[in-house]
């Protein structure tokens, strides 16, 4: 059964540093099954991604953050990659925005070090979450129960550890974000 996200707009959460196929793959999954995305960055016009170690391309950025309101949104993508999340964690407006969604009980879903801005909210304890291995300690300490799986949802939250994921990560992504109803929009 295809997966109707028409209606619905989808903010995904970067800066520079970010695993690109994490942001590609599930945006493209997101844009085929009728959602609107719009790639939400701190500070650039244009953001870098990685291809593991390397860089890779540069995307633009369809919204500054300053200049986006959650509210408009109704779904969040966390892509990983280390630098990305690393940088977002330590942006008070960055978690800010996180915690909208947070607090609204809005779908996130969040792959690899993803989670890492999660933890900042304070909304992973009590929660069963996957992500890369080497954040297994800084989820547990957050409170969470971290479990090596391929993808984990957890109330509003969908989890997945790594690229290889992505297809098992991408398709209940879709599912929880269909469960979402589209919020009534102010200006964004």
């Amino acid at each position: 059964m295809a997966v109707n996200l028409a209606g619905r707009t989808v903010a995904i959460l970067v800066t520079d540093g970010f695993e690109q196929k994490e942001l590609t793959e599930p945006k493209a999954a997101l844009e085929r099954a009728g959602a609107i995305t719009h790639i939400v960055a701190p500070d650039n016009a244009e953001v870098q991604g990685w291809n593991h170690d390397e860089k890779a391309d540069t995307f633009s950025v369809d919204k500054k953050l300053e200049d986006a309101t959650p509210d408009y949104y109704d779904a969040l993508l966390l892509p990983g990659g280390v630098r990305n999340p690393d940088m977002l964690r330590m942006n008070p407006d960055a978690v800010k925005f996180v915690q909208h969604f947070v607090d609204t009980g809005k779908p996130i879903a969040a792959i690899c070090h993803g989670p890492w801005t999660l933890i900042e909210t304070g909304a992973v304890r009590g929660k069963t979450i996957t992500s890369w291995p080497s954040l297994k300690t800084d989820l547990s300490n957050a409170g969470a129960r971290w479990v090596n799986e391929e993808v984990v949802v957890d109330g509003s939250f969908v989890t997945s550890r790594k690229p290889d994921d992505l297809p098992a990560f991408n398709d209940r992504m879709l599912e929880l974000f269909a469960g979402a109803q589209p919020r009534a929009r102010a200006a964004s």
